[in-house]
């Protein structure tokens, strides 16, 4: 039985990975952590902790597993400074908090592309995030490295919206080393790192399209 940790829980991965890890018999207990509240149904075995990501604390948090999910746009942070903060601050935060609760294992959500080195912004923030994150030492990370995300989002991205709609209409002419940037449902994304996290031995592991795909069939529920 597992104790795990899902940071930004109510986004579009986050959501998904709190649903099944609900629904499998060898997690214990899900704690999120949130702004606020989320609107959902009670679970006996959900722990909702509302904080502030700019101090983040959590006294006598115990946990196995950490879901690392936070993440937003240009648009929605509203500068690259704000971007920084949320992606790559916050999450840092976020898995160094689970690291001193006791997590051996974690799963990233990052982005196809990702590399300290990129000249787009974007994409080096994510790379940074991707180096910090396994820098805190977990014996088992696994990055997700998804390009569009699919499903219902509780915010309006019409930007991203028709570019999911283009990627899905021109996915099957991204072939061989276009395949990891064929847009992927949340649920996939969520279940890919839940299967390798809780199954998978130590080290790091970088998935794309197909390994997510892969993996995601795995997961059950």
């Amino acid at each position: 039985m597992r104790t795990v940790l899902v940071v930004g829980a109510t986004g579009l991965v986050g959501s998904h990975c709190v649903n099944l890890l609900l629904t499998r018999p060898d997690v214990e207990r899900v704690h999120i952590l949130v702004r606020r509240a989320p609107e959902r149904a009670p679970d006996p075995r959900l722990v909702v902790h509302v904080v502030d990501f700019d101090r983040l604390a959590v006294p006598d948090l115990r946990v196995d597993d950490a879901y690392l999910c936070l993440g937003t746009t240009m648009k929605l942070a509203g500068s690259r400074e704000a971007f920084r903060r949320i992606d790559h601050d916050y999450t840092v935060a976020a898995g160094r908090l689970a690291k001193a609760a006791g997590a051996t294992r974690s799963g990233l959500v990052s982005s196809v592309g990702a590399s300290e080195r990129s000249m787009t912004f974007y994409l080096r923030v994510k790379g940074e995030t991707e180096r910090d994150v396994a820098a805190l030492g977990f014996e088992r990370l696994c990055i997700a490295r998804p390009s569009f995300l699919d499903g219902e989002r509780r915010e309006r991205r019409p930007g991203e919206g028709a570019g999911i709609a283009i990627s899905k209409a021109l996915a099957f002419t991204m072939i061989g080393g276009l395949r990891i940037y064929r847009p992927i449902h949340a649920r996939q994304v969520a279940a890919g790192l839940i299967a390798d996290v809780a199954d998978v031995g130590t080290g790091m592991g970088i998935f794309e399209y197909d390994a997510l795909v892969r993996l995601a069939a795995q997961t059950p529920g």
